[in-house]
């Protein structure tokens, strides 16, 4: 599956939200940096979030907030992660969701919070509280792009992705929104997303479209091994499009599908965009003796620094894929290993293969490409999304507090 990345802001609604945006002055640039999505009446809500035991205070009381199965309304900000913040860190994720739900008219028990940003650094609540009120007057069913400008940090490009599905001959619309670069890694979501849709579900389908939607993108994309302190993945469901899933198994799975596909493709923009990458690369690994074993195997191959800079240049150096294969911790027979590019094959039972390499590196100039894995004939398959790593991650990141 290639990155469905929406270039042009084309208009895209979901039924029964709504999406505000503005700038209160907590980013340096002065470029908007809070978001609200606010729903109509309360909708059917569940989450995932980090296992970072460093979890933000917005991760804290979103916990709290969605064990309930409902919300109607969305906090984000961004260039400040409320993390590492103390007790007063939780005090003001509470404030906020009390000054959003008194705009909106709504007990603050249906208001969830989520943070952003550098960590350590208390919120600036004076500023919060006018970018708040100035999101709730301008949201719009159609502020969308909006919003989803409004919760980058480092992100390069605005990161959003739609499906539609006939279900019980009705159109169903899932809609994804997510802010990733940098930190990202395995262990949940990675980084900020919401899933949105008009489907009637209820409060275990939407947690399972959470894990279903989390463990089917999410959790296969690694762009530098950091798991953050703020990771979270909301679905929302407004129920306006009129459907019965609640009933209908297949048309549950319907559902599943176009919301993981939603997913997927935004993990793909997250990796194109990982602070200086020039490409998404699908690291896919087959033949181990299990689930577990390929997705060892997976992973670390994804986190080595040395494979990493081979993407970047483009250079078909099968050497370190195999090295990274072989210290994975997975035991395998060496003869049985071979490793291709796409379709160009440049390692097999043992050794590497001449006369490729000019076609291995003309398929890993391509913005996406895949590493291919076989290790053996049992039946474990996994993948990963990585991306290359550049001088540009490195200049940006030894930098981003001063």
């Amino acid at each position: 599956m290639s990155v469905k990345r929406v270039v042009r802001e084309t208009p895209i609604e979901v039924a029964g939200f709504r999406f505000g945006a503005a700038a209160c002055g907590i980013k340096a640039s002065r470029r908007a940096d809070c978001g609200l999505i606010v729903a109509d009446e309360p909708v059917t809500a569940a989450a995932v979030f980090t296992r970072n035991r460093f979890a933000a205070a917005p991760v804290v009381l979103g916990r709290e907030r969605v064990r309930s199965g409902r919300l109607q309304a969305l906090f984000i900000n961004s260039g400040n992660a409320n993390a590492c913040t103390g007790r007063q860190g939780l005090v003001d994720a509470r404030r906020t969701c009390r000054v959003v739900g008194g705009h909106l008219g709504l007990s603050p028990d249906l208001v969830a919070p989520s943070s952003t940003g550098v960590i350590g650094v208390p919120l600036p609540m004076a500023r919060l509280e006018r970018g708040a009120a100035a999101a709730v007057k301008n949201a719009s069913s159609r502020g969308i792009w909006r919003f989803a400008r409004a919760i980058r940090t480092t992100d390069a490009f605005s990161k959003l992705s739609a499906e539609t599905v006939r279900i019980g001959g009705r159109s169903i619309t899932v809609v994804g929104v997510a802010k990733g670069a940098g930190m990202i890694a395995p262990d949940m979501a990675t980084l900020l997303v919401t899933i949105l849709t008009d489907a009637a579900v209820t409060a275990a389908q939407a947690r399972w479209l959470a894990r279903e939607v989390a463990g089917g993108s999410f959790n296969e994309l690694s762009v530098d091994g950091d798991s953050s302190t703020n990771d979270s993945l909301y679905v929302l469901a407004s129920g306006h499009a009129g459907n019965a899933i609640a009933r209908d198994r297949g048309s549950l799975e319907a559902l599943r599908r176009a919301a993981v596909g939603v997913g997927d493709s935004l993990a793909r923009m997250v990796a194109l965009d990982g602070e200086g990458a020039t490409k998404a690369v699908s690291i896919e690994v087959s033949g181990a003796a299990s689930t577990s074993a390929a997705r060892q195997v997976a992973e670390t191959v994804s986190r080595s620094l040395l494979v990493k800079t081979a993407f970047h240049g483009a250079d078909p150096n099968w050497g370190r894929i195999a090295c990274a294969v072989g210290y994975s911790g997975v035991a395998f027979e060496p003869t049985a290993v071979s490793i291709s590019i796409d379709d160009v094959t440049v390692f097999r039972r043992g050794a590497g293969l001449s006369g490729v390499a000019a076609r291995a590196r003309r398929r890993m100039k391509r913005e996406e490409f895949s590493v291919r894995i076989k290790i053996g004939s049992g039946p474990g398959r996994a993948r990963m999304i990585t991306s290359d790593l550049s001088p540009a991650y490195v200049r940006f990141n030894s930098a981003y507090t001063s």
